[in-house]
C-alpha cells in the first residue's frame, strides 16, 4: 500500500512539473511570429517596441513582447538567452512586472556595437544600469531571486557560476508577472531564443522566522 501511495505521489509531482510549460503562459504584446518547441521559445521580436517610462528620454512605451506567468510570494526565476542582436538597444531577458509603473527587466542589450548586461528598474520612472562585456557571449543565463521587498539579479555564462548584477526594490506581498521579454526600440526586429525557463518557489522568509521563534 505504501508503495502504491508513493508511486501516486511521484506521478502527481511529475504531472505538476510538466504542467508548468511555456505553452500555458500568457502573451502581453504577442509578436507576429513565434514558436515553442522542447521548452524553448523562438521569437521574432516586434520592431520599434520597448519598455520605458519617462525619465531621461521624456517618453513612455509599454509595447514589447512579454510571455509571462503569475507568481505570488518569493521565488527564483531563471532562463538561458541567445539572440542575433543587430540594432542599437536590441535586448532580451527576464522581466518581473507588477503593473505598467512597476517592473524590472534584465538581460543582454546591444548598445553602440557593444554587448551589455542590462537592467532597467521602473517605479513610476525608469532607471538603467549596464555592465559592458569584453567578449561577445554566445549565450547567457539570467536569474532573478525575489525575496521580501527586493529582487536580486544574477548572470552566468555557464549556469554554474552566477554573479550579481543588481539588487532592486519590488513591492512584496503582491502577485508578479514573471517571464520572457525582448525588445527592439530602434531596429527592424531580430530573433531571440529562450531556453529552459523555470520558476522555483522559495519559502516565505517572514513565515520561516515566525516558525523559528514559535517552536
Amino acid at each position: 500500500m505504501k508503495r502504491i501511495f508513493l508511486s501516486f505521489f511521484v506521478l502527481c509531482a511529475m504531472n505538476k512539473a510538466v504542467a508548468q510549460t511555456l505553452e500555458k503562459m500568457i502573451w502581453f504584446n504577442e509578436p507576429a511570429k513565434w514558436e515553442i518547441k522542447n521548452n524553448m521559445l523562438n521569437m521574432s521580436v516586434t520592431p520599434q517596441s520597448d519598455y520605458w517610462r519617462i525619465s531621461h528620454y521624456g517618453f513612455t512605451v509599454d509595447d514589447a513582447p512579454f510571455l509571462y506567468t503569475i507568481y505570488g510570494g518569493e521565488f527564483e526565476a531563471k532562463v538561458k538567452i541567445k539572440g542575433n542582436y543587430k540594432a542599437r538597444f536590441d535586448q532580451a531577458g527576464l522581466m518581473l512586472r507588477v503593473d505598467k509603473e512597476n517592473y524590472i527587466k534584465a538581460g543582454i542589450e546591444y548598445v553602440d556595437g557593444k554587448y551589455n548586461l542590462s537592467t532597467v528598474v521602473t517605479h513610476t520612472t525608469s532607471d538603467w544600469s549596464v555592465i559592458t562585456l569584453d567578449k561577445i557571449p554566445s549565450e547567457v543565463w539570467i536569474k532573478a531571486v525575489r525575496r521580501l521587498d527586493a529582487v536580486e539579479i544574477f548572470y552566468s555564462f555557464d549556469d554554474k557560476n552566477y554573479i550579481m548584477m543588481r539588487n532592486a526594490h519590488l513591492q512584496d506581498n503582491s502577485p508578479v508577472m514573471v517571464g520572457l521579454m525582448a525588445a527592439c526600440p530602434d531596429g527592424n526586429g531580430f530573433n531571440a531564443v529562450f531556453e529552459n525557463f523555470s520558476v522555483k518557489h522559495l519559502p516565505d522568509q517572514r513565515r520561516l522566522q515566525w516558525l523559528e521563534n514559535n517552536k
